[in-house]
């Protein structure tokens, strides 16, 4: 089975626990856009849809799902969401789609969180997958020179590199920009995700630690589930 065929699957096993009525958080990026579609095809009744970021709002919206802002609502019951990686304990890695301010707000506002993957993205620790790390743009290198003895200080000899594309600087939906720190193994995932903060011009990194309540993953024996 092919990755995307996992995540498909993890994807529409997610979508058969919302029920009717629910306020439902929709993650952003490529895992996130199976459940979104599995989703729109239940055609449930009284859903409320809270989008992470603008290009799951286009998606959901291309697919008849109601939208409402977090601003609407006062819980969500539900957030699904992928990962770039999930380690033990569900500690995860989120940021590669640069919606993850966005993404840490609205499962911070939900009852339930559900994370979706296929089987790669299941490691023994953090760290390979470069862990995002959203800032002000004003200021931004001064910024990134702090990320950077933060990062020694946790035994990261690399330095965050800063996201580009094609188009030029990568921004976010909120305006921001992004580094990426390529960490190799993250020793002490709570230490570092509480230094980051008490940088100034960091608005948010890419740790979702204690966020998670179960694992759906897409293997090549079918959907398996994991808990923290």
């Amino acid at each position: 089975m092919s990755a995307d065929s996992q995540k498909k699957a993890a994807g529409e096993a997610a979508a058969l626990r919302v029920e009717a009525g629910m306020t439902v958080g929709l993650g952003t990026g490529s895992t996130a856009a199976w459940f979104v579609k599995a989703l729109a095809a239940r055609n449930l009744p009284n859903l409320r849809c809270v989008p992470t970021s603008e290009a799951t709002a286009d998606l959901a919206r291309e697919l008849g799902l109601p939208l409402v802002t977090l601003e609407d609502v006062s819980r969500i019951d539900l957030t699904v969401d992928g990962a770039d990686e999930i380690g033990p304990g569900l500690a995860l890695i989120k940021g590669g789609g640069a919606a993850l301010l966005r993404e840490k707000l609205v499962w911070e506002a939900s009852s339930t969180c559900l994370v979706i993957a296929d089987a790669a993205k299941v490691v023994p620790h953090l760290g390979a997958f470069p862990l995002p790390i959203e800032v002000v743009a004003f200021g931004y290198k001064t910024t990134g020179a702090r990320i950077s003895d933060v990062l020694t200080d946790h035994d990261v000899a690399f330095p965050g590199r800063f996201r580009t594309a094609e188009r030029g600087m990568v921004r976010t939906d909120g305006g921001n920009v992004i580094y990426d720190a390529k960490c190799g193994v993250i020793h002490d995932p709570a230490r570092l995700a509480d230094d980051l903060k008490l940088v100034t011009g960091v608005v948010e990194h890419g740790l979702f630690l204690d966020l998670a309540d179960e694992a759906i993953i897409g293997t090549d024996a079918g959907v398996e589930t994991l808990t923290p």
